[in-house]
C-alpha cells in the first residue's frame, strides 16, 4: 500500500484533448496508491481542465511556453520542485525537453516512453509498441503499471470530469428547450473541419424543431463560426465563439442534450462530461484518439486516401468530410431524439 506521503508529479500535454485523456491516468494511479498525492505540471490554460479532475492535488503552471527549450527557466523551477520531495515522475510528452524538470528535480524515479534521445533524463524507460496499444489513453495508462507489462494493453477507466453549476447570459435558455452545442473547430487544421454549411444544416433543422443552438470554439474559430451563423439566421442559434474562457465552455458544455463537433479538444471534454455526443471524423480516427464515452457515436465515412492524419488535406477534395452530408448526421439525431419533430 502506498504511504501517505506518496507524492507524483505528472508533466502533462499541451492539447486540450490529450489532458482530457490523461484523467484516465490519473485515475488509475489513485487506484493503485490510494493515499497518492497527484500534481500534474502543465500549460496555465490547462489548469480549468484540471480543476474539473477531482484525482488532481494542485496544477502546477508551466513557465515555459509550448515548443520553447528555455533550460535556464526549467533548471530553476525543478531545483524549486526538489522541496516537494516526489517519488516519481511521469513524463507523457516525448520531447527530450519535457524530460528536463523532473531531471532538474531529482526525483528518484523517472517514468516515460522513450523518445528524443531521453536515456538518463528517464531512469523508468518504456519502448512503445504501437501495435499492443493502438490507443493514446492506452499508452498513458499503461504508464502507471510496471515497465514488464509495458506491451500488454492495460484496462482504463474513461475521464469523468465535475463541471461547475454555471451560465452564459449571452445565451439563456428557454424552459424545456433542448440545447444543442456545435464545436465546428480543429486546431490541428482544417483537414479534420466539416464543412460550415453541413454544420448550418444540421443547425436549421434543429433550431426550427425548438432546440437552441450554440456554436463553441476558440477565437480562431471565429470565422467558421461566422460563416455557419450567417447561414442560419434564427433567434434560437447563439454563436458563442471565441467569447468564453475554457472554464466557461467546459460548465457551458455540460448543460447540453448534445454535442456535435469535430475531432477536436472541445470534443473530448464532451465526453468527459459524458454528454450525448456525434463527433465526425475525416482525416483522422477514432482507432487511435475516440472519444471516451459510452453516449458517443461516430459520424464517418471510407475513402481510399484516409485517414491521412493531415492538417490539410493533401489531394485538395476533402472527400472524408464532403462525403460525409448533413442528413447523414441528423439521421443519428434522429436516432438519438426518435420523439422530437426533427
Amino acid at each position: 500500500m502506498a504511504l501517505a506521503d506518496d507524492k507524483i508529479l505528472v508533466i502533462g500535454p499541451s492539447w486540450i484533448g490529450d489532458m482530457v485523456m490523461a484523467q484516465s491516468l490519473f485515475i488509475a494511479l489513485k487506484q493503485q496508491r490510494p493515499h497518492a498525492t497527484i500534481d500534474v505540471l502543465a500549460l496555465a490554460w490547462t489548469k480549468p481542465l484540471l480543476a474539473r479532475m477531482p484525482e488532481v492535488n494542485l496544477a502546477i503552471e508551466m513557465p515555459v511556453g509550448h515548443g520553447a527549450l528555455d533550460i535556464k527557466q526549467r533548471y530553476r523551477l525543478g531545483k524549486q520542485l526538489r522541496r516537494q520531495h516526489y517519488q516519481q515522475a511521469i513524463v507523457l510528452p516525448n520531447s527530450w525537453k519535457s524530460a528536463l524538470i523532473p531531471f532538474f528535480a531529482r526525483i528518484p524515479k523517472r517514468t516515460g516512453w522513450k523518445g528524443e534521445a531521453r536515456y538518463g533524463l528517464l531512469n523508468d524507460i518504456r519502448t512503445l509498441n504501437k501495435q499492443a496499444l493502438p490507443l493514446m489513453v492506452q499508452r498513458f495508462v499503461s504508464l502507471a503499471h510496471p515497465a514488464a507489462d509495458a506491451s500488454i494493453p492495460p484496462s482504463y477507466s474513461a475521464p469523468k470530469m465535475l463541471a461547475q453549476a454555471s451560465e452564459i447570459t449571452a445565451a439563456p435558455l428557454e424552459e424545456n428547450q433542448p440545447r444543442l452545442i456545435l464545436c465546428p473547430g480543429a486546431e490541428f487544421g482544417s483537414a479534420k473541419q466539416w464543412p460550415a454549411e453541413y454544420y448550418a444544416a444540421v443547425a436549421n433543422v434543429l433550431c426550427r424543431a425548438g432546440w437552441q443552438v450554440i456554436i463553441m470554439g476558440s477565437q480562431s474559430d471565429q470565422q467558421v463560426a461566422n460563416n455557419i451563423e450567417q447561414q442560419c439566421p434564427s433567434p434560437h442559434l447563439f454563436n458563442l465563439a471565441g467569447q468564453t474562457s475554457l472554464a466557461e465552455a467546459i460548465d457551458l458544455i455540460a448543460t447540453a442534450q448534445l454535442v456535435i463537433a469535430n475531432d477536436s479538444g472541445l470534443m473530448h471534454i464532451a465526453a468527459a462530461l459524458h454528454i450525448p455526443l456525434i463527433v465526425i471524423y475525416g482525416a483522422t480516427s477514432p482507432d487511435f484518439t475516440p472519444p471516451l464515452s459510452d453516449n458517443a457515436h461516430i459520424a464517418r465515412i471510407s475513402v481510399d486516401c484516409g485517414p491521412c492524419f493531415q492538417r490539410e488535406c493533401p489531394e485538395q477534395h476533402h472527400r472524408c468530410m464532403r462525403d460525409l452530408h448533413s442528413d447523414d448526421v441528423l439521421q443519428l439525431v434522429r436516432q438519438l431524439y426518435p420523439n422530437d419533430s426533427i
